[in-house]
């Protein structure tokens, strides 16, 4: 059933190089894993420039005492500007890093947020800190406005109008700086760093984890269109209606791609592969029409070819659509189904921790 499903959405090959050749061996994917890079790169989310040589990390200063024991005594919790250079200068933006005081090196969760609150109503602090993890959050609009406007990290950079990146690309670079930072402190593990969003930001996160391979796990959370679901034959919001409303998210050669859909030559199952063999979690609810579950379930079917090229499994599936209640957590490709619309709820986040828990990732 759910092969005859995939096999109707006529994906491109995703496991043939370039030069026409099958990929056989964990070294043929790192080669057609740069070919995938260049074109999802090339058509859709822009090049993302090199990354600055360092990053560095000023502590604010806090008015009292009480954030070396935030919520209730359990964690220590900073805001932290970031700062590194570019061409047209240097660029800072902040970051609230908050960490158990239970843990020596703490797991983290570098979110990507829409709102500079902490707590967020997407974002349950105390009960993500109750499960031991750490959480290096930032607001994606302290990097640069989701508008046409090119204003912050964008002003800075030189952008070719057919291949530079859009802001989905740029808000991946800065998830990529804030690792850059964790990477200077002692109370971080860094061998279980996942990076995390919601909606255009899990389009974000799958960037970000799909370039940036020290991220161990990468969590999409109703992605939907040109997130983790496939764009051939997905409901909902499409690639010409998500040029014509947010052009500005991907690089200008992706509108050529506007009801061109089944042309593509690509597909979202390429993107959610670039993750292998590293855990790869994607999120549906059963409302999200707009972002589509079965779209996003079956790009995971798909994308699981990459993670059993390593003799891992992907996707642990019965053969049959996902139901409510029941996530799939025993391969290297994860996946729930939730009931309600769209939303990162404490739901999701269960998961997502019970997933890390299980796998210590």
């Amino acid at each position: 059933m759910l092969m005859e499903k995939l096999e109707a959405r006529h994906l491109p090959q995703m496991m043939i190089l370039d030069n026409g050749h099958a990929v056989r061996t964990p070294d043929d994917w790192r080669i057609r894993r740069r070919e995938l890079i260049d074109l999802l790169s090339r058509e859709e989310y822009g090049y993302t420039p090199e990354a600055p040589e360092r990053v560095t990390g000023a502590i604010r200063p806090a008015p009292d005492q009480e954030m070396n024991r935030a919520f209730a005594g359990k964690a220590v919790q900073q805001t932290i500007d970031l700062s590194f250079d570019t061409p047209g200068g240097v660029f800072s933006f902040p970051v609230i890093l908050c960490v158990p005081r239970s843990a020596a090196k703490a797991p983290v969760f570098v979110y990507i947020a829409f709102r500079r609150d902490f707590p967020d109503r997407y974002l349950p602090v105390e009960e993500i800190l109750d499960h031991g993890f750490a959480i290096a959050a930032f607001c994606y609009e302290d990097v640069t406005a989701d508008s046409a406007c090119m204003n912050r990290l964008a002003a800075l950079y030189p952008r070719d109008e057919k291949t530079g990146w859009g802001k989905i690309g740029m808000w991946a670079f800065a998830a990529s700086r804030v690792l850059d930072y964790l990477e200077t402190r002692d109370d971080i593990d860094l061998t279980r760093a996942c990076v995390s969003g919601h909606s255009r930001l899990g389009k974000t996160a799958l960037w970000c984890g799909a370039q940036d391979e020290r991220f161990s796990m990468v969590i999409s959370n109703d992605s939907g269109c040109c997130g983790a679901a496939l764009s051939r034959g997905k409901i909902g919001e499409t690639v010409a209606r998500i040029n014509a409303v947010f052009p500005y998210w991907f690089c200008g050669n992706h509108l050529k791609w506007s009801g061109r859909e089944g042309e593509m030559p690509f597909d979202q199952h390429m993107l959610l592969a670039l993750t292998a063999p590293r855990r790869l979690y994607v999120c549906s609810a059963e409302e999200d029409s707009w972002a589509d579950p079965e779209s996003e379930f079956l790009s995971c079917l798909a994308a699981s070819e990459a993670w059993q090229l390593h003799r891992l499994a992907g996707l642990v599936t019965p053969d049959a659509l996902p139901v409510p209640g029941s996530p799939l957590l025993d391969g290297g490709v994860c996946y729930h189904l939730r009931t309600g619309a769209h939303f990162h709820s404490r739901t999701d986040w269960g998961y997502h921790m019970a997933c890390r828990e299980r796998f210590r990732i």
